[in-house]
């Protein structure tokens, strides 16, 4: 009995360490592409970073983007506001019902953040996208266009943080 108890408790820790490595399990081979954070009217939201195994990154290749926030916000504005920077970014090729049903399907994998919390999405090209709140899974979206409109909140040349942009593709301003 002691053999199979310790066989056992050896498991369920091998089982832990890989459900604690969250998104870097994704992708073992990413290295950091660039970072910086996002202030609006001064006050700082949110410190990004990006990372992939193909540098520079591209949405042709998986990657990470992971988002800390410097203050709380709710799932539901977490949400509205990617809906929001995603209309503004692609509105004339976007319909009311899609951004409706996309507005959905962000609400049930977004989780309330406090600050200090780490939200992180896993560009999947051609499949979707998963994420991960503090390291744990919370969901996946299997819709490529939502996926890739979501991430061209941060990586689009039309994204409201340009300068952001530039840092998390590892570019100078």
């Amino acid at each position: 009995m002691p053999r199979l108890l310790t066989a056992l408790l050896l498991a369920m820790a091998s089982l832990g360490c890989a459900a604690a490595e969250g998104w870097r399990a994704e992708l073992p081979q990413a290295q950091l592409s660039g970072e910086g954070e996002y202030r609006w009217f001064g006050m700082r939201l949110y410190t990004a970073q990006l990372w992939s195994a193909r540098l520079p990154p591209s949405l042709d290749a998986p990657f990470a983007l992971r988002i800390t926030y410097a203050r709380a916000f709710t799932a539901r504005t977490l949400a509205e506001s990617s809906v929001d920077e995603i209309r503004r970014i692609g509105a004339s090729k976007i319909t009311d019902a899609t951004l409706e049903r996309w507005r959905d399907a962000l609400r049930q994998i977004l989780v309330d953040v406090r600050a200090g919390d780490s939200l992180t999405g896993v560009y999947l090209p051609g499949q979707g996208a998963r994420f991960y709140a503090n390291d744990r899974e919370t969901g996946q979206i299997d819709d490529a266009a939502l996926a890739h409109a979501f991430f061209a909140i941060w990586l689009d040349p039309a994204t409201r943080a340009p300068a952001l942009r530039l840092k998390l593709l590892g570019q100078s301003e």
